[in-house]
């Protein structure tokens, strides 16, 4: 089955000011190339749509009955047809849809990401959508489609945009933050407070506070300070950095942990890491593990408990506890 046509590559960047000149109208040129090579093919009709979706959905099925294995020939050969015939058919509703994710696509241009990687991205989000629409719902694929493709290019602008990624649903939270602090400096006439963020965006401040960290741009180690004064990295002490015998022992610590833990049923075990940060990540409330697993805040409380019991170690539990 062929793939949607993909965004062509950019060109590598040159050296120097032709060189970059030469890179841009390069990108603009294959992004011209890209709309005429897609502008060729008519739009589909409602009609069109349903045809589509219909072929589509017989083809998985024929390949479904395939993979099961069919001993009459004439059968095995008609089921071969559809489900080829499926595929084509998902090929054409992507091709002639991949014009409403270039206009997508254009709204978030200018943000850090180039146009053609946006393209590629909501690319993705279509196939998606083809795979996933489902005709008997009678709703315009257009309208459904519209939703996978930004979720695309939302999750490809969180990878690309920043020299460090932060998790996808950490981007979509610290984006709304901006939003509403942007919404609020206009409205008051300066910059908000950090409780006025929090009220507004209905996130603990504390929170809000951690998000607004990811915004920052990292500074490089190598960044000159001052008149031949030397970089940022021969400025900084590293303090966190443990002495050898302070290393033995975390290490230690550690590993004790690690080997007593193993000896837990999972999800006590699961419970002890999050609620001590074991697996690098800041340690986690009752309530915020009550919502990971489903249960009440008591019930998690009553586990940890037991989960030390079953440990029968007084030490460990100290070590936690530090």
């Amino acid at each position: 089955m062929r793939a949607a046509p993909a965004a062509p590559s950019s060109p590598s960047r040159g050296a120097g000011t032709s060189s970059v000149s030469r890179y841009s109208r390069a990108s603009t040129d294959a992004f011209g190339d890209y709309l005429r090579r897609i502008g060729k093919g008519p739009l589909l009709t409602a009609l069109d749509e349903v045809e589509l979706a219909r072929r589509i959905e017989v083809g998985l099925f024929a390949g479904e009955r395939l993979a099961k294995g069919v001993s009459d020939p004439a059968t095995a050969r008609e089921l071969a047809w559809l489900a080829h015939d499926g595929g084509r058919a998902k090929n054409h509703f992507i091709e002639a849809n991949l014009r409403l994710v270039v206009s997508i696509a254009k709204h978030y241009s200018g943000r850090g990401v180039p146009i053609m990687d946006l393209v590629q991205d909501g690319n993705i989000g279509l196939v998606r959508a083809v795979e996933k629409y489902d005709f008997m719902t009678g709703y315009k694929f257009s309208t459904y489609a519209t939703w996978w493709i930004r979720q695309a290019i939302h999750r490809g602008m969180a990878d690309k945009s920043r020299m460090i990624r932060i998790p996808v649903h950490t981007a979509e939270k610290l984006n709304k933050i901006k939003r509403i602090r942007r919404d609020l400096t206009s409205t008051l006439d300066r910059d908000p407070s950090l409780r006025e963020l929090s009220d507004a965006a209905q996130i603990p401040a504390r929170d809000v506070s951690r998000l607004l960290q990811y915004d920052n741009e990292p500074i490089s180690l190598h960044a000159p300070v001052g008149d031949g004064i030397g970089d940022i990295s021969e400025l900084i002490i590293d303090d966190d950095l443990p002495q050898p015998d302070e290393y033995a022992t975390i290490t230690l610590r550690a590993a004790d942990i690690c080997f007593y833990l193993e000896a837990l049923p999972p999800r006590e075990r699961a419970i002890l890491v999050a609620r001590f940060g074991l697996d690098g990540d800041e340690p986690r409330t009752l309530d915020q593990i009550a919502v990971i697993q489903g249960v009440t805040r008591e019930r998690v409380r009553q586990i940890e408990k037991r989960a030390l019991a079953l440990l029968h170690v007084p030490r460990l539990e100290r070590y936690l506890r530090d």
